[in-house]
């Protein structure tokens, strides 16, 4: 019986430990995170980094058209442009010790396009 108890007790230490692990935020270096998620497709990112701290959407401003010398530039033959801005949180490092406070991945029409590290955000 003592083993069957010591097994259990061996079993529910690494699921422990296991779980504790998952929840861990992964950190990379700058290089290894514009290595890993350049070009990438919206989907890859939420796979390997989760749900973002925030997101916003990019939203043509009202008066637009008039700052581009008056000429409405939609001419309605062009595709429509999606543009997401997803933020992520102390996940990229600047140096051994310290990460940057904010993460911004910015996707046009599903695949990132920019990536930006910021600590005065």
């Amino acid at each position: 019986m003592s083993n069957v108890l010591m097994s259990g007790l061996i079993v529910g230490l690494l699921t422990a430990s296991t779980v504790f692990a998952a929840g861990a935020v992964k950190t990379y270096t700058e290089n290894e995170f514009l290595d890993k998620f350049s070009g990438k497709a919206k989907t890859v990112i939420f796979e390997k980094l989760g749900e973002p701290a925030k997101k916003e959407l990019s939203v043509k401003p009202t008066n637009a058209s008039a700052m581009v010398g008056g000429k409405d530039v939609d001419d309605g033959k062009s595709k429509k442009v999606k543009v997401e801005m997803w933020y992520y949180k102390n996940i990229v490092k600047y140096d051994p010790k310290h990460t940057y406070k904010e993460t911004e991945i910015t996707f046009v029409n599903d695949h990132v396009l920019n990536i930006a590290f910021f600590n005065n955000k």
